[in-house]
């Protein structure tokens, strides 16, 4: 080896050698770890914002049951809709589609179906879901950031050739065909699961900067989380070389991330404009008939 190629490879990012570790016949995966590992700090932080906004923390837990389950099931149906060949194509092995802890869920329907969850658990709890949106934004950003170390784990989603000093190492039998064929052995990669994991983690300190210096409400604070996760994952998006389907030249996640940005900005001037500050109470409302029955029992006492 020369002297080039050795001072490229003490400069690279190693992968780990392995993702599944065995205690007795059960196999623990180092994806389903992070993923639970990042549901838990993300129910903290969000247990945390919670109780500053003047919330009963245990309210976070009760929304949790039914927000990340849905959230999980929402972001495999995204995968399986966005990469279905692995699964249902020629070769596929359809029932993979169950194995969720071995990789693949989009975080679009993760967010979109979770929140169906989390409105379910907020109306269940007597609490508006736009202050509930709010309180999870970061921690759902750091839980994002923790999730992507089970990438790293796979040695899967990493980006194209580089020569920089933090390249990544793959092996060979994780590059995928393209690669094998076309990429030198000791070629290193974009490691785009670090890039998403610093950006998210920055993101996560400029949503919480955000939200006390101007006072954000009325589900601002989750639309920025949008616009901040979206503009990151556009441009990590194009360095990625995985398998994916395009759409006029452009990844669909690149597409996606487009849209959701465009989406969330208008969400985020609009609201801003008709409820600009931060809710009075984090409680729904009770129902005009019930106030008129609380009202008329008040006079008949």
């Amino acid at each position: 080896m020369n002297g080039t190629s050795t001072t490229q490879v003490l400069a690279s990012i190693p992968s780990p050698s392995q993702g599944v570790w065995h205690l007795g016949p059960f196999p623990v995966r180092a994806y389903a770890l992070a993923i639970l590992v990042g549901i838990v700090v993300a129910v903290v932080i969000t247990r945390r914002r919670w109780a500053e906004r003047g919330g009963d923390p245990d309210t976070i837990l009760e929304i949790s049951f039914w927000a990340v389950p849905f959230g999980i099931v929402g972001g495999r149906i995204y995968h399986l809709i966005t990469s279905p060949d692995a699964y249902f194509g020629e070769g596929g092995h359809p029932l993979d589609a169950f194995k969720i802890w071995e990789g693949g869920l989009g975080i679009w329907g993760a967010v979109a179906l979770g929140a169906v969850g989390a409105w379910i658990g907020a109306r269940r709890q007597g609490v508006r879901l736009p202050p509930f949106a709010d309180s999870l934004a970061p921690g759902l950003l750091v839980a994002q950031a923790i999730g992507r170390l089970g990438n790293w784990f796979n040695q899967e989603l990493y980006g194209a050739p580089t020569t920089l000093p933090w390249g990544l190492q793959i092996s060979r039998e994780h590059q995928i065909a393209e690669g094998r064929e076309a990429d030198p052995v000791g070629t290193l990669y974009h490691p785009t699961f670090l890039y998403e994991l610093v950006w998210n983690l920055l993101g996560a300190a400029l949503l919480v900067w955000a939200d006390r210096r101007f006072k954000l409400g009325h589900g601002r604070v989750f639309w920025l989380y949008v616009m901040v996760y979206t503009a990151g994952r556009f441009w990590i998006e194009l360095l990625r070389v995985d398998t994916a389907h395009h759409f006029l030249g452009l990844r669909i996640n690149v597409w996606t991330s487009i849209v959701a940005f465009l989406g969330a900005l208008v969400a985020f001037v609009v609201v801003g404009r008709r409820h600009p500050g931060r809710e009075t109470t984090l409680l729904l409302e009770p129902p005009a008939e019930q106030d008129d029955e609380d009202t008329a029992q008040d006079v008949a006492r």
